[in-house]
Parts: structure tokens; C-alpha cells; sequence
């Protein structure tokens, strides 16, 4: 019987396989050492008459009062469905829809104190002005 294994160098390793990992190493250096790249950023929308509201509208439904509203809901609608006894279908469902509405506000909350919305790019000083204001002060 014929041995199907070899002692040659494996396929992975040749030189063409060689050439491809450096090409794509050079190519994640320049990406991770271009100067002043934002990479990932919150966009500010383009300016339609009816933004305005909406971000309003946004604001309220993630800021700490629907955060606070949130935990509340959940807790009744938990309690309603533990101690509630026998409930007829629309209250049941009526309780099921506060507890999932409840889950996303909190948990939209929650996942943005934690990993917050978006890049953050603050404005570049030049250095003078930095100098002068060290200066002054």
C-alpha cells in the first residue's frame, strides 16, 4: 500500500499564500495608521422639516424619565402576571405588550450607557492656541 502522506511542505505555506498575508498585512497597517480617520461617526441628518420633532421624540423615549418608566412597567406588568390570578385574554395581552415595550426602552437604555451611540470626535486646537491658553492661565 501506497503512504498518502508526504514530507513536503504543506500547500498553506507557499509562496503565493506568503505574498497574499503580507499584502493584506500592509494593507491593515495603512488602514490603522492613517492620521485623523474617523472610522465610525453619528450622522446629523440632512436638515428635513420634521427631524426636529423626531429627535425630540427620540430624546424622550431613551433619556432617564423613560429609562425610569421603563424598570416601573416591567415590574407591575411581572407582578400583574405572578399575582394576577385569572385574567381574561385582551387584559393578558394588554399586560404582555407594557412588559415588551418596557424591555426595549430599558434595554435601548441600557445598551447605551453601556456602549454608548456613537463616535465621538472632538475638534483639533492648534497648538498655538493651546500655548496661549496655557499662558494666560
Amino acid at each position: 500500500m501506497k503512504s498518502t502522506l508526504s514530507l513536503s511542505t504543506p500547500a498553506f505555506f507557499s509562496r503565493e499564500n506568503a505574498k497574499l498575508a503580507m499584502l493584506m498585512l500592509a494593507v491593515l497597517c495603512v488602514f490603522l495608521l492613517l492620521p485623523n480617520a474617523a472610522h465610525a461617526a453619528e450622522g446629523t441628518g440632512g436638515g428635513l422639516p420634521y427631524e426636529g420633532w423626531l429627535t425630540n421624540l427620540r430624546n424622550s423615549i431613551t433619556g432617564p424619565f423613560a429609562f425610569t418608566v421603563a424598570v416601573i412597567g416591567i415590574v407591575v406588568a411581572g407582578a400583574v402576571l405572578i399575582f394576577g390570578g385569572e385574567l381574561n385574554g385582551f387584559v393578558r395581552t394588554l399586560v404582555f405588550i407594557i412588559l415588551v415595550m418596557s424591555l426595549i426602552v430599558g434595554v435601548n437604555n441600557l445598551m447605551s450607557g453601556l456602549f454608548g451611540r456613537g463616535a465621538e470626535i472632538a475638534q483639533a486646537v492648534p497648538a498655538t492656541e493651546v500655548a496661549q491658553l496655557v499662558m494666560r492661565g
